[in-house]
Formats: structure tokens, sequence, C-alpha cells
């Protein structure tokens, strides 16, 4: 499927108008969102100067971006610190090909436990979530949120099914449900499940829980790969 930036994905979900009521609430969640990101601004230049000086250390470029799928199912690109090596697409296709048990692993996960991928700074930055530090700018730009569905690739799309419409309800987040339930320890399908459910019952409130919860979470490196 061949798709440009910002372009949807024709014939996956159906378009229909948000009450209200949730309208209200999506303009209350893009106000919180602004803030958190202004409240943090002078952490995520200060941490990321030192990250991006590390990565570029250890040769190649910093940042990363790839496209993802966001509100309405429009194509944006997210980004984040680079936590891989250089060419890590095609050497993952590479693993995948060689090593049918990682081939199992993927296709359930759609992550690796033991991706020879990362880097070693790429693991710090992994664990503790600092590499989506960058995500703050698709936030400010309102392609995400700071609580969300995770954003998900285009090849991905057919795995959320009939649930499709619902993830496109809601911009993705930088953390969300699967974060505090256990983060890279779900399986997608388990992914999808968490996803639907915080669109289901998507409120502000529930966006402020989940933030707090969030900070144990990333503290303990629960389900950190």
């Amino acid at each position: 499927m061949n798709m440009q930036v910002g372009e949807a994905p024709v014939g996956y979900f159906q378009t229909r108008s948000a009450p209200h009521a949730q309208r209200v609430s999506l303009a209350h969640q893009r106000i919180m969102d602004c803030v958190i990101c202004l409240l943090c601004a002078p952490f995520a230049v200060a941490v990321g100067f030192v990250i991006a000086l590390l990565i570029k250390v250890d040769g190649g470029s910093a940042f990363y971006s790839q496209r993802r799928i966001g509100l309405g199912g429009r194509t944006f690109h997210c980004f984040k610190f680079r936590s891989m090596v250089p060419g890590a697409d095609e050497r993952l296709q590479e693993v995948l090909a060689q090593d049918p048990v990682a081939r199992a692993e993927w296709d359930n996960y759609q992550k690796l436990a033991r991706d020879p991928r990362i880097t070693p700074i790429g693991k710090l930055i992994r664990a503790t979530s600092l590499d989506e530090l960058p995500q703050l700018i698709n936030v400010w730009r309102g392609e995400m949120s700071i609580v969300g569905p995770r954003p998900i690739m285009t090849e991905q799309i057919a795995l959320y099914g009939e649930n499709f419409g619902d993830y496109c309800a809601l911009r993705p987040g930088i953390t969300g449900l699967w974060q505090i339930a256990g983060r890279n320890n779900c399986t997608f399908a388990e992914r999808v499940r968490l996803d639907m459910e915080y669109a289901q019952t998507w409120s502000v409130l529930r966006d402020l829980q989940i933030i707090v919860l969030t900070i144990p979470a990333v503290l303990a490196g629960r389900g950190a790969r």
C-alpha cells in the first residue's frame, strides 16, 4: 500500500463525526498536551542533547523517523532517538528469514526480546523510554497526544481488523494502557485489545490516571526491551 504523508488508508474505516461532547473533550486533551509539552521542554532539551551526543559518538544519525498511522487514518512521521544500527530494517528481514523462532516471536509481539539491531546506548534509552522523547515534537504538532493508542505502522493495520476505526478515532500516544499493563511483554493481540478498551472508555480523567501510573511503570522498567 503506497501512501503519502497525511493520506488516509481508504477502505479501512468509515469516517464518522465525533459527538459534540467528545469534540469538547478532545479540545481539553489538546490543551493538556500542549501544557505538558511546555512543562517538559527544559528537561527534554537538556536530556535530549546528551542522548543525541552519545548516539552520534556511537555512529550515525541521532534521530530516526518512521511513518505511522494517526488520527483519522492520516499518516505522519513519528520521531524517536535512534536506538538501532544503521540499516536496521534490512537487518530485521535477514534475522526473520534465518531464524524461525525469531519469526514466530515477531509475528506474536511485533518485537524481539533479544534484538541484535539495538545498540548499547539504544538498550539504555529504550529501557527508560527516553528514546521516545522526540515524540513531544509530534504532540506539539498535533499528530500525537501524551496518552493514546500506540502509533502503528501501515503494515500493522490489518492486525487491527474491524477495530481499526476505533484506533483512528483518537490521536496515538506516547504512553497508554499498553505502557502500564506490561509494555513490550504484551502480545500484539493484547495491545489491540488494550487500545480498543482505551478508545471505548476514553476521557481526560482517564488520561491523567494513565500518566500518573506510567511513571512507576517506566522507573521499574517493567516490560522494557
